[in-house]
C-alpha cells in the first residue's frame, strides 16, 4: 500500500541561535491520526522545533512541510492546517472567554459565529465561558487554549509540554481530551515533553531528541518492547548482593551507584525473600 503524504515533514532542518547550534539536520514526519509524542529533555530543541514549524523563527537549511504546503514558500495555506500552543496559551485576561474566541475569530471571517460554540462544547467549558480569563485555573487556560487552536478546523495541531504547571486532576482533564479530539475528530497531534510517562498514556509514535538531534523514532508497541522494567534495590553492599543474586539471574543482574538493578517481570515477594536470604542490608527499594 502506498504510504500517505505526511500531515507534517521536516527534512534536514537545522537552527543557530547565536554562536550555539541548538538544531543539527533535523528529519521527521508525522502521519494522519497519529498522536506524536516529541521527546527529550529540557534544552534539547523542543521548543526551537515547533516554533520554526509555526514560522515564528526562521529556519537557515532545510524544508518544512504541513500538509503538503511549503512553511514558507506557501506559508498562509501551511498554517491553515495547524494550530498551536507554545509553552502556555496567550490570551486578555480582562476579557472572557467567549470575547477572547471572538477575537480570534475575525482572523478567519469565512467561519461562522456558531463556531464558537462548537469549540467551547468540544472542550466542555460552557459553564465558565463567560467568565473572565482571569479567574480561570491554568488547567482551563489550556483547555481555552486548545479550543482556540481548533477553531479554525485544523488537521494537526502542536501542544508544547500542555501538562506543564497542572495539578492531577487539570493533567487528566487535558490528556482525555487529547484522546478525545483524535478519536472523534481525527485530529493528529505533535505534543512535545520531557517526561515519558505522560507521553506513553497518549502517544501513538515517538520522537526522540537529545542535544538537537533526533535519536530515534519508534512506535508506542515498539516503545513497550524495547523497554526494559526492573527493581532498584539499595544497599551498602551492592558486589557482594550482586553475586549472591547473579547465581540465579545471570546477565540481568546489574551493579549501578549504590546498589543493584534486577530486570525483568518480577515477583516482588519472591525476589524480596531471595535479596533478604542473603543475608544483605537493604536501605531501599524501588
Amino acid at each position: 500500500m502506498e504510504q500517505k503524504q505526511p500531515v507534517l515533514s521536516i527534512k534536514n532542518v537545522s537552527k543557530h541561535l547565536g554562536k550555539r547550534k541548538i538544531l543539527s539536520d533535523i528529519t521527521l514526519d508525522v502521519h494522519e491520526g497519529e498522536i506524536f509524542g516529541f521527546l527529550g529533555p529540557n534544552g534539547s530543541g523542543k521548543t526551537t522545533t515547533i516554533k520554526l514549524i509555526l514560522g515564528l523563527l526562521r529556519m537557515e537549511s532545510g524544508e518544512i512541510s504541513i500538509c503538503g504546503h511549503d512553511n514558507v514558500k506557501d506559508f498562509e495555506a501551511a498554517m491553515r492546517c495547524v494550530g498551536g500552543i507554545i509553552e502556555n496559551p496567550e490570551m486578555y485576561k480582562y476579557l472572557t472567554g467567549r470575547q477572547n474566541l471572538e477575537q480570534y475569530l475575525r482572523m478567519y471571517p469565512e467561519l461562522p459565529r456558531e463556531r464558537i460554540d462548537e469549540v467551547v462544547r468540544l472542550v466542555r467549558m460552557e459553564g465558565r465561558i463567560n467568565d473572565k480569563i482571569s479567574k480561570y485555573s491554568l488547567g482551563m487556560r489550556q483547555r481555552l487554549g486548545i479550543a482556540q487552536a481548533v477553531l479554525h478546523h485544523p488537521r494537526l495541531l502542536i501542544l508544547d509540554e500542555p501538562t506543564n504547571g497542572l495539578d492531577p486532576a487539570g493533567i487528566v482533564d487535558i490528556r482525555e481530551l487529547i484522546l478525545r479530539l483524535n478519536r472523534e475528530r481525527g485530529i493528529t497531534f505533535l505534543i512535545s515533553s520531557h517526561i515519558l510517562t505522560e507521553l506513553a498514556l497518549v502517544a501513538t509514535k515517538y520522537g526522540i531528541i537529545s542535544k538537537g538531534r533526533i535519536v530515534k523514532e519508534i512506535t508506542a508497541d515498539e516503545l513497550r518492547h524495547e523497554c526494559r522494567s526492573y527493581l532498584y534495590v539499595a544497599t551498602p553492599t551492592p558486589t557482594e548482593l550482586g553475586e549472591a543474586l547473579g547465581a540465579k539471574y545471570g546477565s540481568n543482574v546489574m551493579l549501578v551507584s549504590g546498589g543493584v538493578r534486577i530486570y525483568g517481570e518480577l515477583d516482588m515477594n519472591v525476589i524480596l525473600r531471595e535479596i533478604l536470604d542473603t543475608g544483605a542490608t537493604v536501605t531501599s527499594v524501588n
